[in-house]
């Protein structure tokens, strides 16, 4: 298969490493500690932005303080694991039972139209 050389190569199958920990953390290490998969928000791949986390608050003026950043990571990372009784890596390991739960709100829908109609007919 021929290459064009115009094309880049695509650099979303690469992983992200997890950042470090920092006493004075940016926007670019929370974008890090979710494009990792630290958070369970999604798996560990990069992916691609139009702009950086935070562009739009600096562009304003108001970057955030490093203390916003500390607390936001917390919350990313260490809050939703406590929530959810899990660590931030077993997130994407687990089933979601979304889905099971919406056939069976489907099903119980359902039996309660078909119980109505039975009843109205007799």
């Amino acid at each position: 298969m021929a290459t064009n050389s115009d094309i880049p190569p695509s650099q979303t199958v690469k992983s992200v490493d997890r950042p470090p920990s920092s006493d004075q953390p940016t926007s670019a290490m929370l974008k890090a500690d979710i494009d990792s998969g630290r958070t369970g928000d999604k798996v560990g791949v990069l992916d691609p932005g139009l702009s950086s986390l935070g562009t739009d608050d600096e562009a304003a003026g108001r970057p955030p303080s490093p203390v916003q950043v500390a607390l936001a990571r917390f919350h990313e990372v260490l809050g939703r694991s406590i929530r959810n009784g899990e660590t931030a890596t077993d997130a994407h390991k687990g089933r979601d039972n979304t889905f099971v739960g919406f056939l069976g709100l489907i099903v119980a829908v359902a039996a309660a139209i078909l119980i109505g109609v039975w009843i109205g007919a007799r």
